[in-house]
């Protein structure tokens, strides 16, 4: 990619709706959307080198704060960077991380732009490689290690598409200390782009790994996440899955109806407590 294009992409996402606001995806916004705000915090765009161009996103760490900070890499909905990604960095940020989230599809085109969840992912999540993915996390890696990140306390954490990427990430950087994947997809057709999926690497991960389900979810079976259960407990992995029967799909998204504040909440906890008790807080 040229500086000209990554010029470009960088711009795109300062003006477009996914750095103002929510994806035109996910239009109309439920009335429990959370905005956490910004007091006391640096809050900005980077510029992550990838070595074929210049990645944007968002990040949030405490402002003047003494000494690195431990570090969460957030890994987007399939809505890309948009503006509830952007308050989980705000909420990560408000518990002393340095959270960044990076815009996994610069490449490919804008999320905020689509209106529609069926054109995007033909047009743009269709065409994102898994190591792509890997390498760009990677990259913020180095991003986040260069300016004040504190990658011996380093943890990641997904939801939905960045849930998937989660797991996978986990397994790829074993420096990372735990990870967090909310409602990932755990198994799937096997391509160029998605060669492995959490399931096949269930036996490789050293990272440990909170799975947060939900029970009502019509996207993930409760029979592909019982197998991933089976799978970590046969390769004796330090990694725990919790099912929420209640919720569905997306219950931590608070700006969707599929919102469940309660489980949300309790989420929220547990994977905070897990980042702490493995040593990234």
């Amino acid at each position: 990619m040229t500086q000209h294009h990554a010029t470009l992409n960088r711009r795109r996402f300062l003006t477009g709706a996914g750095s103002l606001g929510f994806a035109l995806a996910v239009q109309p916004v439920a009335a429990s959307a959370i905005l956490t705000d910004s007091q006391s915090l640096q809050t900005g765009i980077p510029a992550i080198d990838t070595g074929s161009g210049a990645m944007p996103g968002y990040y949030a760490k405490p402002e003047n704060a003494a000494g690195p900070l431990p570090l969460v890499i957030v890994i987007q909905e399939i809505f890309g960077v948009h503006a509830h990604i952007q308050d989980l960095c705000r909420r990560l940020a408000k518990q002393g991380y340095f959270a960044v989230a990076p815009e996994l599809y610069f490449r490919h085109g804008n999320p905020a732009e689509v209106a529609d969840i069926d054109t995007l992912m033909r047009d743009v999540v269709s065409k994102v490689p898994d190591n792509e993915v890997q390498n760009d996390l990677d990259a913020t890696w180095r991003w986040a290690g260069a300016h004040g990140a504190d990658l011996r306390r380093a943890a990641a954490t997904g939801f939905c598409w960045g849930g998937r990427q989660t797991w996978l990430y986990a397994a790829h950087n074993r420096q990372l200390k735990a990870a967090a994947a909310w409602y990932g997809k755990l198994e799937g057709p096997v391509t160029a782009n998605t060669p492995r999926h959490p399931l096949d690497i269930a036996a490789q991960l050293e990272v440990p790994v909170l799975g947060l389900y939900g029970g009502q979810d019509q996207s993930i079976p409760q029979a592909s996440v019982d197998k991933m259960q089976t799978a970590l407990k046969q390769a004796g992995k330090n990694s725990e899955i919790v099912v929420y029967p209640d919720a569905g799909h997306g219950f931590n998204a608070d700006y969707r109806p599929s919102y469940h504040a309660r489980d949300a909440a309790d989420g929220w906890r547990k994977m905070l407590d897990w980042f702490a008790r493995h040593g990234a807080g």
